[in-house]
């Protein structure tokens, strides 16, 4: 396994932040969620930054974490659905570490964030239509941004981890 920082990418509710951890945990790495960490800065919910401050604002606190948290090296960094909003961002992510994208199809994404009230980015659109639009939005961004891809429909947390270990060592990566 690589040294660098290992960036998981993808649309809300591609298991980011469960595979982040669970991958984390399994290796013995540092683990940091992006929003965790504005959120501990800002002081306030993504839903409350987006509502009372919006969404480029977040978008600049998004790019600012990332700068500082890529000073560091083996850490796991679990990103916000837009990170790749900002080509800045990938550049930021390509040099300073591997990227991996989590994929899911629009109907598992909506039957795991439908019941949540805190994606700002869904409010008022909570459907399979309009998250499979915004999928589709960021598709070109996502996949030229990742190293490797993992498919994670259907798959239990620990085949996506044992997945992600293996893309990142076919690509070349040195093992754990």
């Amino acid at each position: 396994m690589t040294n660098k920082n290992i960036f998981f990418i993808g649309f809300m509710g591609s298991g980011k932040t469960t595979v982040s951890a669970a991958f984390g945990k399994t290796y013995g790495k540092q683990v940091l969620e992006l929003d965790d960490e504005i959120v501990a800065r800002d002081g306030r919910s993504v839903r409350v930054i987006f509502e009372e401050s919006g969404e480029e604002y977040f978008r600049d606190w998004e790019s600012r974490m990332l700068r500082e948290i890529t000073d560091g090296s083996d850490t796991i960094v679990s990103c916000g659905g837009g990170i790749v909003i900002r080509e800045q961002n990938i550049r930021t992510m390509k040099e300073n570490g591997f990227i991996v994208l989590l994929k899911a199809s629009p109907e598992t994404t909506f039957e795991r964030v439908k019941n949540e009230k805190t994606r700002p980015i869904l409010n008022g659109h909570m459907n399979v239509e309009y998250i499979e639009q915004l999928m589709n939005k960021r598709a070109h961004a996502y996949q030229e941004a990742a190293d490797v891809v993992v498919e994670t429909d259907g798959k239990s947390v620990e085949q996506v981890v044992r997945d992600v270990y293996e893309s990142i060592h076919r690509a070349g990566q040195s093992s754990i």
